[in-house]
């Protein structure tokens, strides 16, 4: 299981910082003004969601195989929550380039969303 977790996390870094170095290029050719959520932070926040996600039901699947959906639900609940409260701020201060900002979260959060399903479909598909 610590293989397994330490092989995705290699991936999950790998992709992370290819993400994070296009999205920094991109930004930096057409936007010139300062964002509030700087670009690694969006990074670190949404790898540290899918690693957790991963972690537990890795965890859980070697106990409670018959409600792994049931948690993976609840941890993907959890996550939107999460990113709620870490885009809370943008919403309250107003800032003046809100929709760069959305876009520059949830564009990543998809992506990680579908580097997340994909990795535990390849673990289900093993188990």
């Amino acid at each position: 299981m610590i293989k397994d977790i330490g092989i995705f996390l290699l991936k999950l870094t790998g992709f992370s910082l290819f993400l994070l170095f296009i999205h920094h290029y991109i930004i930096s050719q057409s936007f010139t003004g300062e964002l509030y959520f700087p670009l690694w932070t969006i990074y670190c926040f949404n790898a540290l969601m899918v690693l957790a996600v991963y972690v537990v039901l890795r965890y859980y699947s070697t106990r409670q195989l018959e409600n792994l959906m049931r948690i993976f639900l609840i941890m993907t609940l959890l996550k939107m929550g999460l990113s709620v409260v870490f885009l809370l701020p943008l919403f309250l201060n107003k800032s003046a380039h809100t929709q760069l900002e959305i876009f520059n979260f949830f564009i990543p959060y998809f992506l990680f969303l579908i580097f997340e399903i994909t990795g535990l479909a390849k673990f289900l598909q093993k188990s």
